[in-house]
């Protein structure tokens, strides 16, 4: 492993959040349900906590199933309506039936929802704590390049509020999220959002580093952008995922992001 010959051309690097720049395994992403639904069949119900956790699931399934192909984000202040509709009686549609959501929102509050919502975000915050070595990652790389976060999430404001919680803020120069933009990636308009964002610098001067094959390395790959394909996402990570393929070879391969220090040049890690 050594520094490679376009090191030196790269302008700007842009990563993927969740089993990129922070893991999201299995048990800790089920805290985070689990410390919102306490505080929610506390408030809103009184619920029955193991029945909040089996609808929650559902809907969950039922939203990436309904989105995903489509190219759009799933909705959390969509899942706690239904969720809650749920709980106060509404049945609900057939595995392959569409919600009724005019009807579900009828059985929830605007700001039950808002604060809902707030207590998730909060929960994940606080479950996931950043990894030092990410810090100091950034902080080395954005000494000579442009850095931006590039995700597929659910809620914006809580990859905004983990930048600040970590301390990532200083280092980047934009961070761009699907939720904000109306589209995941792969789809082409959120990686034009992103070059944008970070001043249109050319195609081939942006390296994009993710775990998801068809979201990060195929959708990069489209844009003309430089490819890091990091495969160390947790085992049990409930977070999307897609199978590798031949469509595409990543120009790096890297078993941890501190692989970087090494093909790019930057020293010691």
């Amino acid at each position: 492993m050594s520094q490679v010959a376009w090191a030196d051309q790269l302008r700007a690097i842009t990563f993927d959040f969740g089993n990129t720049l922070v893991a999201v395994d299995r048990a800790a992403l089920h805290g985070v349900v689990e410390t919102t639904a306490n505080a929610v069949v506390v408030r809103l119900g009184p619920f029955d906590l193991d029945q909040f956790m089996a609808i929650w699931a559902e809907e969950r399934e039922r939203q990436f199933r309904e989105e995903v192909p489509q190219f759009r984000e799933v909705d959390l202040a969509e899942r706690f309506v239904r969720v809650l509709a749920r709980l106060r009686g509404m049945a609900p549609p057939s595995a392959d039936g569409r919600w009724d959501q005019a009807t579900a929102e009828q059985l929830s509050e605007p700001e039950e929802i808002s604060w809902a919502v707030e207590m998730y975000s909060r929960a994940f915050v606080q479950a996931l704590p950043p990894a030092p070595a990410v810090g100091r990652l950034l902080e080395r790389l954005a000494r000579r390049h442009r850095l931006a976060i590039l995700s597929n999430w659910p809620l914006a404001v809580t990859i905004d509020r983990y930048v600040e919680a970590a301390g990532w803020t200083p280092y980047l120069a934009a961070v761009v999220v699907s939720q904000r933009v109306g589209t995941i990636k792969p789809d082409q308009a959120i990686f034009a959002a992103t070059a944008e964002a970070l001043g249109g610098p050319p195609p081939a001067t942006i390296l994009h580093v993710g775990d998801d094959w068809a979201a990060d390395v195929v959708g990069a790959a489209k844009a003309g952008w430089r490819t890091a394909y990091l495969d160390a996402r947790p085992a049990d990570s409930p977070l999307p995922s897609s199978h590798r393929d031949r469509t595409v070879v990543p120009d790096l391969e890297l078993a941890d992001l501190a692989d970087l220090y090494v093909f790019l040049g930057l020293g010691d890690r």
